[in-house]
């Protein structure tokens, strides 16, 4: 059973490659159909903005001016849209294609109220172009977007697990976390998103949760919040409020999402509660969230 009515997907560019170099890795692009179709045959409203990375970098290049490097990367997420969208075509989603700039025939141009249109009739909406400015990453249009359309969460799907420290490709002790709050990702400047990103995030109070593509049916337990594993939480009473004392957090009260948690027999006792100690995790959403 799908736990959101409204989500924004981000598919990093590097992820449609599979194990090409370069490009589009149609095999497993048809994979990432699939599970998205699932879930969308559930009734969610599913809004998709992919990088362009496979394609371009524009921000490597010592030559091109950063306007117009910008500008092409703009458009390599169009490219990747227009591909994705005729494959989730092909297994039987209706999609619409969406940019803060003109693009012919291509897209159609961006508003709330047009993608609100398009989600209403039952269209998986990808929002392409970015923002249409320089200096935005997708990072950014991504948070954007999410925020105007007023989804419920941001699922973020890249080549590696989750949020580091560092960068676990170059520094094998990088440190990965399990959860961690917006403003650490801030202050520490962790390269999860990008800074302006994060901040929107922060301000906005829009949940993020960041998970690996390369797993097994990685984005319908995302999507689902049937995350791998179980997280034991502890949590005290304190005048009728819930407060988490370790693990992860819990997408919602965990009052209200008590049919999906299985009580330990651990104790704790204080003058203000007396119950379970711990909780064991099964459906709840967690860990990742930033």
């Amino acid at each position: 059973m799908a736990r959101f009515k409204r989500i924004l997907l981000k598919l990093s560019g590097e992820s449609l490659m599979g194990e090409k170099q370069y490009g589009i890795d149609e095999k497993r692009l048809g994979e990432y159909a699939q599970q998205i179709k699932e879930i969308h045959d559930l009734g969610v409203q599913i809004g998709i903005v992919i990088g362009g990375g496979n394609f371009w970098r524009g921000r490597s290049s010592e030559t091109i001016d950063r306007n117009k490097a910008d500008q092409i990367g703009m458009l390599a997420t169009v490219m990747n849209c227009i591909y994705v969208s005729e494959i989730f075509r092909s297994v039987g989603m209706k999609t619409a294609i969406l940019t803060p700039f003109e693009c012919g025939s291509f897209t159609k141009l961006f508003s709330k109220d047009r993608a609100n249109k398009y989600f209403e009739h039952g269209m998986v909406v990808f929002f392409a172009g970015g923002t249409g400015h320089p200096y935005f990453s997708t990072d950014t249009a991504l948070v954007l977007r999410a925020v105007e359309m007023e989804a419920d969460i941001i699922l973020s799907g890249k080549s590696i697990d989750g949020v580091y420290d560092s960068d676990p490709a170059v520094n094998p002790d990088a440190k990965k976390y399990d959860e961690i709050d917006i403003n650490e990702v801030i202050n520490q400047r962790l390269g999860v998103i990008d800074l302006a990103a994060a901040v929107l995030c922060m301000e906005n109070h829009m949940p993020m949760y960041v998970f690996g593509l390369n797993e097994e049916n990685s984005i319908v337990n995302a999507m689902t919040g049937h995350f791998a594993g179980e997280i034991r939480l502890a949590y005290l009473y304190d005048n009728g409020s819930v407060s988490l004392v370790t693990g992860g957090s819990v997408n919602g009260s965990i009052i209200d999402a008590q049919h999906d948690l299985v009580f330990s027999e651990e104790r704790y006792d204080s003058s203000a509660y007396s119950g379970p100690y711990a909780v064991l995790l099964k459906d709840v959403p967690v860990s990742g969230t930033v």
